[in-house]
């Protein structure tokens, strides 16, 4: 089967969390995209890697509903925005993110290009339709924003610092989209992290148990409010033993990955953020 076969075959499949919420799984990167259809508008939660997986989220919505979009990145990575120059031809004109997003997608996106080349070559290369980087406007500070999607109030909300420094998450009436705050099935990715405020904003999210009845993390599948208290004794636990470890022999504190709750390529990715953002 040629390749545009196999591209016009292609599909991204969909699961209903709650009504008239959505999570839509493209394949790559286990990303989740969300979807909250309202009375009047719809809301798209991360548009992908590129055009090529932008297409399959759009088409996957597009089956689900005709009414206006409007889109949320939670946070700058590649495989969460790369999608919206897709999306912004195809009639979206309202991006939210949270400010230090907007900054970082206009200071550092294209740096981030060569990240997306497996899946999506024409966005390494900026070649071809809809390969530019579409930086949102709608942006938001540490005063939650609602959006009215019509008789469907969708609250885009920070509680600080985390995987990045600009992470929001997207709460509807019965669903937190917690973008990658949150990660089912694979370590946390630290490379743009502040962990230990990632450990305070973890017990946030997890404070949240009785408003939200449903936790879409940003890969992966649903999980349990039980599975982020995990996920931040976890992280807790490796800060701990991260500083004891940097204290203890501040020449070398490699010798702490070995004992580390995560793998070696995160463990030495964790020494090195905590050194970075130490306070």
């Amino acid at each position: 089967m040629s390749d545009a076969a196999q591209a016009e075959q292609a599909k991204a499949d969909y699961v209903q969390v709650a009504p008239g919420n959505y999570v839509i799984r493209p394949g790559d990167y286990r990303l989740n995209s969300g979807l909250v259809v309202g009375r009047d508008k719809a809301m798209v939660i991360d548009t992908g890697a590129g055009p090529r997986q932008a297409r399959l989220i759009y088409q996957a919505v597009r089956s689900l509903t005709k009414l206006p979009l409007v889109v949320v990145n939670t946070h700058s990575h590649f495989d969460h925005v790369f999608g919206n120059a897709f999306f912004a031809e195809n009639g979206v004109h309202e991006f939210y993110a949270h400010r230090n997003c907007g900054h970082d997608m206009a200071e550092s996106g294209a740096d981030q290009r060569q990240l997306a080349a497996s899946t999506e070559p024409e966005m390494a290369e900026a070649t071809g339709r809809h390969t530019g980087i579409r930086v949102p406007t709608r942006l938001v500070d540490d005063t939650p924003v609602t959006v009215d999607l019509g008789n469907l109030p969708v609250k885009l909300f920070y509680l600080g610092r985390g995987h990045t420094d600009g992470d929001l998450l997207v709460g509807t009436p019965s669903t937190l989209f917690a973008g990658d705050l949150v990660e089912q099935g694979g370590y946390p990715q630290f490379e743009d992290s502040y962990p230990r405020d990632w450990v305070d904003t973890l017990r946030r999210i997890s404070a949240l148990r009785h408003e939200y009845e449903v936790l879409v993390p940003g890969h992966g599948q649903t999980v349990s409010y039980a599975f982020v208290k995990s996920m931040w004794e976890t992280m807790a636990l490796a800060v701990r033993m991260a500083s004891t470890a940097s204290r203890e022999t501040p020449s070398d504190s490699t010798k702490a990955i070995p004992i580390l709750p995560y793998g070696p390529v995160q463990s030495r990715v964790l020494l090195e953020r905590l050194a970075r953002t130490a306070r």
